[in-house]
């Protein structure tokens, strides 16, 4: 088979990342991520805002934990 840098290894075609849509003439990228829309862009900027909200509460989380015990003398 000849070699070619656009077929994809995996032997299926390359999709977007977030609504699993083929491409058109316009790919985007976000993070590194192959994306087929404007929309998806703001799809997955959007996930990744709320992913870093989630992970801002976890210290909080852990800071409502019961206060330590004393352990064996």
């Amino acid at each position: 088979m000849p070699y070619c840098s656009e077929t994809p290894k995996s032997g299926r075609a390359a999709r977007c990342a977030v609504c699993d849509g083929t491409f058109g003439l316009v790919r985007h990228y976000s993070w590194r991520t192959g994306l087929c829309s404007k929309k998806c862009v703001d799809r997955f900027r959007a996930r990744r805002e709320s992913d870093r909200d989630w992970v801002s509460w976890l210290p909080i989380a852990f800071n409502q934990l019961p206060e330590k015990r004393p352990g064996p003398s």
